[in-house]
């Protein structure tokens, strides 16, 4: 925009200019052809007009607009007399500055004795209108920048609020409603914020509902596998040891010693012990019972100890804070489904090597992380009844689950906030 005035600007000098000039000069050129005349008029009546002449022309001078310059000799100045001073050549090629003057004849009787020749000195008009370019454009200059500071600061000033709203809406995308939008800028941003903030509110009120419904479902889960349960343990417990108690009486009545492979009885013994074993791993996945009784940190090392016995050929490690059994039900119930999950998909998915177990409380949240050498992660992986659970029960915890696959190992990392929780 700058350099489109400065353009605008010498185009309508270079129109005006010759126009002005010759405006400003004609008062000159009228003195010149009266100064003649009136020299003409005092040679005609003198009786010495040589004299008068030549007193004249010195009285005049040559450095002058209007002199007098002798018939026959060089005139000193031609055209128009231009000092450029302390204006730029260009600026005075830009306004195309006229050459025009007047020669008026000086005669003595018949004879042609010289003219009073005009020629107009431009210099100081010339200053004038570059001192007057300068100003136009210095000032334009200075509004141009004014007006981009002004652009820039309305700009910053409209933009931030909404960058603050964008920061706000991908803090409620990652979960955190605590944090508000401050109302700034124009009406139509302030609302929008204060729209997002009820959003937030709305969403915060939405997910603590959530969370207390999963809280009631994992609850509800959890009774209802107690009470399966206790009525396999009840049940079907006395059942199979008076199978298995019977088959052996058979046994010992009919014949003498233990029974043979591929017998009946032997048969009979073998399922019954079976479903001994089938039971206590049903009942061990409804409801782990012995961590109520045995405390968290027991059973993640009986669960440990169990698996290394499925899986001899794993190497495995552990890390176990010794605080866990401070946990109450809730937690510590999640916590160890987390961890039983997690070591039965490395036992048998992961055709791991080395298997590492760490569960530790720091701060305000307890940390689990299981890792493993194995395959990784399938690139189609979807979640099986397992792995929903596991996150149902870290949600209604407001926990957060990854998987991810770490420096050539696979790990399972969960986080649960201690909130109302403690540990002893």
């Amino acid at each position: 925009m700058v350099v489109g005035s400065l353009l605008l600007g010498g185009l309508a000098l270079r129109t005006v200019s010759p126009e002005q000039f010759e405006n400003e000069n004609a008062e000159g050129a009228r003195s010149a052809r009266l100064v003649a005349d009136a020299l003409n008029a005092a040679l005609a009546a003198a009786a010495n007009p040589q004299q008068i002449l030549d007193a004249f022309a010195r009285r005049l001078g040559s450095d002058e607009a209007i002199t007098f310059v002798p018939s026959g000799s060089r005139p000193h100045r031609s055209g128009t007399l231009v000092s450029h001073g302390s204006v730029p050549a260009w600026f005075v090629t830009l306004v195309q500055v006229p050459q025009f003057g007047s020669a008026h004849p000086i005669r003595i009787g018949t004879a042609h004795v010289g003219d009073i020749v005009f020629v107009p000195d431009l210099t100081a008009d010339l200053e004038e209108k570059w001192m007057g370019f300068l100003a136009i454009v210095a000032s334009g200059s200075a509004l141009m920048l004014l007006a981009a500071l002004s652009a820039y600061y309305t700009t910053g000033t409209a933009l931030r609020p909404l960058a603050q709203l964008g920061t706000g809406l991908t803090r409620m995308r990652d979960g955190d409603y605590d944090t508000t939008i401050p109302l700034a800028g124009p009406p139509e941003i302030r609302k929008s914020c204060a729209e997002a903030n009820q959003l937030a509110a709305t969403l915060k009120r939405l997910s603590q509902d959530n969370r207390e419904l999963l809280r009631k479902i994992v609850a509800v889960q959890d009774e209802e596998r107690r009470e399966l349960a206790r009525e396999l343990h009840d049940e079907m417990g006395p059942l199979l040891f008076a199978i298995r108690a019977n088959a052996t009486a058979l046994v010992e009545a009919g014949a003498e010693g233990p029974p043979e492979p591929g017998s009946p009885a032997h048969g009979i013994l073998s399922a019954a012990e079976a479903l001994q074993q089938a039971n206590r791993r049903v009942l061990e996945g409804l409801s782990p019972l012995y961590v109520a009784e045995l405390g968290l940190l027991e059973s993640i090392q009986a669960s440990l100890r169990n698996a290394q016995s499925q899986a001899p050929g794993i190497r495995l490690t552990s890390r176990l804070d010794p605080r866990l059994d401070g946990l109450d039900g809730l937690l510590s119930q999640t916590a160890y489904r987390v961890v039983q999950e997690g070591v039965t998909n490395v036992l048998r998915h992961a055709r791991a090597t080395t298997m590492g177990i760490a569960v530790s409380i720091e701060a305000s949240q307890v940390q689990i992380e299981i890792t493993d050498d194995g395959v990784g992660l399938p690139r189609d992986m979807s979640f099986g009844r397992g792995l929903t659970g596991m996150h149902e029960r870290v949600r209604a915890l407001n926990g957060t689950l990854e998987l991810l696959r770490e420096q050539g190992r696979t790990v399972i990392r969960c986080q649960l906030p201690l909130d109302h929780h403690a540990a002893r």
